[in-house]
């Protein structure tokens, strides 16, 4: 099975500036009720990013950041761990694992077209279970 068969679409993503703060990307994860929100790239051969609770949780918590003074990519992951749309998903999940992260962008010619997440993976294994 391919990625692209598992992947949440682009259209359901929520994507924000890396000039964002980290109080709007907080305000759109709990308005949207998810973990993490996906930094755009700044420039046409850019890198994307990403945010997630995690790194929120480092940098304001862990290092007594600013939530209203940091920016979205004081924190972000970039550029994000990210696969093809026609890779297997068993190597997608291998490199999850590998390199234990919960996420994957999924990028083909460094433009977005979804997500990977433990979620999706966990979904097709469920299924195949009944």
């Amino acid at each position: 099975m391919l990625v692209e068969n598992v992947m949440t679409q682009k259209e359901k993503l929520i994507v924000i500036s890396a000039m964002s703060t980290v109080r709007e990307a907080l305000s759109l994860m709990k308005a949207h009720q998810v973990r993490s929100v996906i930094v755009d790239k700044g420039t046409k051969d850019g890198a994307y990013g990403l945010v997630t609770f995690k790194n929120i949780l480092q940098s304001i918590v862990a290092e007594d950041g600013d939530i209203d003074l940091l920016n979205v990519y004081d924190i972000a992951s970039t550029p994000a761990f990210s696969v093809s749309a026609k890779l297997d998903v068993k190597y997608a999940a291998r490199m999850m694992v590998q390199n234990s992260i919960k996420r994957l962008l999924v990028l083909d010619n460094n433009e977005l077209h979804g997500i990977l997440t433990m979620t999706d993976i966990i979904g097709i294994l469920m299924d195949s279970v009944e």
